[in-house]
């Protein structure tokens, strides 16, 4: 198998998709959320202490969550494209006066309605006490 990987338009495909995704996430913007994802029961989403199979699952999860807390702040973000199709995004998040460092990956697909999210996971780690 052969593919290009990084090429310079479809990672800033790509990072569009997924900033995009980002501000609907930090503005509780569900119906950006939701078309942020793949329609359909293939999609999978690991939360910290959740899991949702199928975009109906999801959406039905999204609508029960509370706005997130305020500050979050996305570092270390890598995008890797393979081919014209096929996009990994990682990141790390954290929020002010949390304990917690946050780790998010998605898997990304070129579907006819543009670039669509398949897998998502999502976790954390306690970060230790400075003293």
């Amino acid at each position: 198998m052969s593919f290009e990987l990084d090429r310079t338009e479809i990672l800033r495909e790509v990072r569009d998709a997924h900033e995009r995704y980002e501000r609907a996430l930090v503005s509780q913007d569900l119906a950006v959320m939701a078309e942020s994802f793949a329609e359909g029961p293939e999609v999978v989403r690991f939360g910290i202490a959740d899991r949702q199979h199928g975009a109906e699952e999801l959406a039905r999860w999204r609508a029960a969550q509370p706005s997130p807390r305020s500050g979050r702040t996305l570092f270390g973000t890598t995008t890797t494209t393979y081919g014209n199709d096929i996009a990994v995004v990682t990141t790390m998040f954290s929020y002010p006066g949390r304990p917690f460092l946050g780790r998010q990956s998605q898997t990304w697909l070129r579907l006819d309605a543009g670039w669509r999210i398949v897998h998502a996971h999502v976790s954390e780690i306690a970060v230790p006490a400075q003293g």
